[in-house]
């Protein structure tokens, strides 16, 4: 039956299998006597409860890392190590080190955007050498790991970005996505182009851009909750994007802050990959125990006996 699936399913969205009542109908399922039914139900009450359990605990622990992380990140560009402090002018950090200066990162950027050259002008899309970022590639930046995007899905031409208001920005400028996928931020590892979707900035003298990337990422929270508008679909408009403000450390601090949050970030991320693969483990062991026996591969003789499950590989 499982074959019948697969064929079925072959056509459909993932996850997703349409199957006739017949074939439903017909199905057959192993059949022990209903005494031996109860205790494999009973067992597998028991063992699921007991796998749950340990799922939860281990992605409470991923959601304390996650919040370990961010908060972490938050610390380093605030210069929370800095026993002097004064109030902070920014809305998304209360206090900033008293030596340091709070700047609009017009002032040390210059702020650009993109376009999408007319899909009607076929010639415009042949000869496409440009890597071009649209809202395809936040998924690589999504979970904050990645800080330099060298792979596009698409590219664009010369001839595309001559006849729009897309242009090509250098490498080590970092962009920011203001529409569908609001907030998400990288750095360009190319020479790059982007659609309309996001704004970027190409950073003067006074500013990493690595420093701009993580201040990008701690203020997310402010960025959408205080200025992303629309309920279905958050927007952050580009005016509102003109007027942001950052803490402004002396160059060589900018970069080694940068240093500090790459060494803190692969440390948790180091500790969050083996909790990722614990839980993957956990789901496979549960499949595989309720596999085990429905199939009647052990003999499921009491709910708690958990020497029967010995043998069970994942």
């Amino acid at each position: 039956m499982v074959a019948e699936y697969e064929r079925l399913g072959k056509n459909q969205p993932p996850n997703q299998f349409d199957i006739s009542w017949d074939v439903f109908r017909s199905a057959e399922i192993p059949l022990p006597p209903l005494e031996e039914q109860r205790r494999i139900a009973d067992y597998l009450d028991a063992e699921t409860a007991r796998i749950d359990r340990l799922l939860n605990v281990e992605s409470r622990v991923l959601d304390r890392l996650s919040e370990r992380r961010s908060a972490g990140v938050i610390d380093a560009v605030s210069g929370g190590n800095k026993p002097e402090r004064r109030p902070s002018t920014l809305a998304w950090l209360e206090t900033v080190p008293s030596a340091w200066k709070e700047a609009s990162v017009g002032l040390l950027a210059r702020m650009g955007s993109g376009h999408t050259p007319s899909r009607s002008r076929p010639e415009w899309w042949t000869d496409c050498t440009i890597p071009w970022i649209t809202t395809g590639e936040v998924r690589q930046v999504r979970d904050d790991r990645l800080e330099d995007l060298y792979e596009t899905r698409e590219k664009i031409s010369e001839l595309g970005i001559e006849n729009s208001s897309a242009e090509t920005h250098p490498a080590g400028t970092v962009f920011l996505c203001r529409t569908a996928s609001a907030g998400y931020s990288g750095v360009m590892g190319l020479d790059m182009a982007t659609s309309q979707d996001f704004v970027t900035w190409t950073c003067g003298p006074l500013l990493n851009p690595y420093y701009l990337l993580w201040c990008l990422r701690a203020m997310r929270p402010d960025l959408l909750g205080r200025l992303a508008m629309g309920s279905t679909h958050k927007t952050i408009y580009v005016p509102d994007l003109q007027m942001l403000r950052i803490p402004l450390p002396p160059l060589a601090e900018q970069v080694s802050i940068v240093d500090s949050i790459r060494s803190q970030n692969a440390r948790i991320d180091n500790v969050s990959d083996k909790v990722s693969r614990q839980i993957a483990l956990l789901k496979e062991r549960l499949r595989a125990i309720i596999t085990a026996a429905v199939t009647g591969q052990f003999e499921v003789s009491t709910a708690s006996g958990r020497n029967s499950t010995e043998g069970v590989q994942p």
